[in-house]
């Protein structure tokens, strides 16, 4: 009898739109190092030639092809539908894989079918010893529905001092580099088309935590993001999307936080942005507010009963902006509970 294990049934798929620079940089060590799984290169109507030099360079990755540029949410969903595998490895084309990145993650799917969403530890391309921005060490959230990270808190980044090499819960993992159980995707009815990009994932995991599924980190594992290559952190356009989709997260699921106090959050992050002489951002930010509710429509809030692990019941604003709080080793590990909503 042999004892050869037949290895899992898994995809690699990266998102591009007109990152042919990015592929032409960080596609050659994917390769190197994607353990002889699929890579499959998902394009939304680039204009760059990316196509074509993917094609003519690594014949052996296959290529969906979009004729529009349907964003990260409708990119992935559209694509998905079409690649038949156990486990789907989204990755962004800004992000540079390392030995041995997926192995630990995969035996921890493999391990504990409840998980649906993993991500691993995610370091800055442009300061290797420091967490990146998007991810880091695994996502949070606070009460009023603000994301933070183990490693960077708002724009507070810590240096990756093996303080995050462990294995644990989180509440969202990143988008950037995110390992996705097949069955638990298409279960949710993948990403929200709406969103177009940013807070995808956040929303994601939390219809994932909803339904019983868990979110995990995987310190063990590691990948090097470049980040804000395809938008700018500095970008007016994703400050617009990132207030306007979590809006409309909250708004699906009311009991987080109503209406009136997110209306009010917003504006003054609004007003400060402005007397700090950046009125492109702000009025990224009533745009959002305008569009939202435009756009609050085409959802039923949701009022099943459910739990929400690690939600940190304070507010990360307070904490950070207030009590100066910039680690999260600072934050009380007991405000780390289950939000019960019903």
């Amino acid at each position: 009898m042999s004892n050869h294990k037949t290895p899992p049934s898994l995809a690699i798929v990266v998102l591009n739109y007109n990152g042919l620079s990015l592929l032409k940089q960080y596609l050659p060590t994917l390769l190197q190092y994607s353990d002889g799984y699929k890579v499959i290169l998902v394009d939304n109507a680039s204009t760059d030639g990316s196509v074509a030099y993917v094609q003519r360079q690594f014949p052996e990755v296959s290529c969906i092809v979009h004729n529009t540029n349907y964003g990260v949410a409708k990119g992935y969903n559209l694509a998905l539908k079409q690649i038949h595998t156990t486990y789907y490895l989204l990755l962004n084309n800004d992000v540079l894989v390392t030995a041995y990145w997926l192995q630990d993650m995969l035996s921890l799917m493999q391990q504990n079918k409840g998980i649906a969403l993993c991500q691993p530890k995610i370091l800055s391309m442009q300061n290797p010893d420091y967490f990146d921005y998007a991810g880091a060490a695994g996502g949070f959230i606070d009460k009023d529905g603000y994301p933070f990270c183990r490693g960077r808190i708002f724009n507070s980044i810590e240096k990756d001092r093996g303080q995050y090499n462990d294995t644990r819960t989180i509440f969202w993992a990143s988008g950037a580099c995110l390992l996705v159980r097949a069955q638990a995707f298409h279960t949710l009815g993948g990403f929200d088309e709406l969103f177009f990009a940013h807070f995808e994932e956040i929303d994601l995991c939390l219809r994932a935590h909803a339904m019983g599924w868990k979110v995990y980190y995987c310190g063990t594992s590691t990948v090097y993001h470049c980040g804000g290559a395809t938008l700018t952190y500095t970008n007016p356009k994703k400050t617009y999307l990132n207030f306007r989709n979590r809006a409309l997260m909250l708004y699906k699921h009311k009991h987080m936080i109503g209406v009136p106090k997110r209306l009010f959050l917003d504006f003054i992050a609004m007003f400060s942005i402005f007397f700090m002489g950046k009125t492109k951002d702000a009025w990224a930010i009533c745009k959002a507010q305008i569009d939202f509710f435009k756009m609050k429509k085409n959802y039923q809030a949701q009022h099943h009963a459910c739990s929400l692990p690690n939600v940190y019941t304070k507010s990360i604003l307070v904490d950070f902006f207030v009590k100066r709080k910039k680690l999260f080793c600072e934050l009380s590990s007991n405000a780390f509970t289950y939000l019960v909503m019903v």
